[in-house]
């Protein structure tokens, strides 16, 4: 107990020279971390609107969305959001108890800052969170098609990538769906791939055709996911190993 009582004026001087951070501030500092991190979520190089941003903001944990200015994130200075969120800390030494704050914050979005940067205060905004449309559908891959009418080439055989260009133009599939078909050392790699609209896996197809094997198979999830390169061409001729 004589400790104590010689430690609190030590404790008492420390605080009122600003070494300690009031627990509002605390709390604070923890719902900027909140919206830094949703910036950080937030970025990527793919091109999207601001619908598609705040769309992708507004269900993200604990991420309010009261405003949004831009048209997209590759216009001027891409997209900018004001969002709020929570932040708790606990209240001094020895009363534990919480102190919960909501604050509001700026998070850009822009391919310049291809990690984000740390959210900005701001004043909030008057009004309820703001709601968005889902993004549209991406169209469908004709997966069963395509592998029902690649030709087999017998082992020994000769791949016409012409003959695949033509399945292909059968197929009569959406005009947003991405075709991509590469020859090497005889044979022909496929790549059919719809637009991404978020964050979520794209529902791409791989392909190959070559003497003795046609194969048609959609790479694993997180080989789907952006920047993971399972949805290129060159994934259906030199495929990635499964992830671990």
């Amino acid at each position: 107990m004589r400790r104590l009582l010689l430690l609190a004026p030590v404790l008492l001087a420390l605080a009122g020279c600003g070494v300690f951070q009031s627990s509002e501030d605390e709390a604070t500092d923890a719902a900027r971390e909140v919206a830094t991190k949703a910036g950080e979520r937030l970025a990527s190089q793919l091109p999207r609107t601001a619908d598609e941003v705040g769309y992708s903001a507004s269900h993200l944990d604990g991420v309010e969305v009261l405003r949004v200015t831009g048209d997209s994130t590759h216009d001027g200075d891409g997209v900018e959001l004001i969002v709020r969120t929570s932040g708790m800390a606990y209240n001094g030494w020895f009363d534990v108890s919480e102190v919960m704050v909501q604050r509001c914050f700026t998070v850009r979005v822009s391919p310049s800052l291809w990690r984000g940067e740390e959210a900005r205060d701001v004043d909030c905004p008057d009004g309820p969170p703001l709601r968005f449309p889902p993004p549209p559908e991406p169209p469908e891959v004709p997966y069963a098609a395509l592998e029902a009418k690649l030709p087999r080439v017998p082992a020994g055989g000769r791949v016409d990538e012409a003959e695949v260009r033509r399945v292909l133009d059968g197929l009569d599939m959406n005009p947003e769906i991405t075709t991509e078909v590469k020859t090497e050392d005889g044979r022909v790699g496929i790549l059919l791939s719809p637009p991404m609209y978020r964050y979520e896996p794209v529902d791409c197809v791989l392909a190959v055709v070559e003497p003795g094997r046609t194969n048609v198979w959609m790479p694993s999830r997180i080989q789907r996911m952006p920047g993971e390169g399972g949805c290129s061409v060159g994934n259906a001729l030199h495929p990635l190993p499964p992830p671990h």
